[in-house]
């Protein structure tokens, strides 16, 4: 039996690892970037002064930080599946469908490095 058929080669591996590596520096700097923002907005705006102009500042400040933290909960996800296609590839399971247990294109994991379904897998999640 070709094992080849079953898994990727360490040269490819270590290809997508490096790619996984590049996503997960730049996104971790997305995350610090947003967290210093929602840091900044908590300090600023703490003055007693009321008026209407300030409670509708007051509002989209509300709006805004929920909107940055939306952003930090997802960008954290995002690393979070990094950092899994990282264990995938060193315990030799990454690239590997789990819907079909067939090796994901090369193209889709260049892509999506962190996916664990192939394009086939995923069109029939979705019926």
């Amino acid at each position: 039996m070709n094992d080849d058929n079953i898994r990727y080669s360490r040269e490819d591996l270590n290809e997508f690892d490096q790619i996984i590596q590049e996503k997960l520096t730049a996104a971790r700097k997305e995350l610090s970037f947003i967290k210093e923002t929602l840091n900044r907005s908590n300090e600023s705006g703490t003055d007693t002064t009321a008026s209407s102009a300030k409670v509708l500042e007051d509002g989209a400040d509300t709006a805004e930080k929920e909107s940055m933290n939306q952003l930090a909960s997802r960008q954290m996800k995002f690393i979070q599946q990094l950092e899994n296609a990282q264990v995938r590839i060193k315990n030799g399971t990454y690239g590997v469908c789990i819907g079909t247990g067939k090796l994901i294109p090369k193209e889709r994991l260049r892509a999506v490095p962190h996916t664990q379904h192939s394009i086939e897998a995923k069109m029939a999640r979705r019926d």
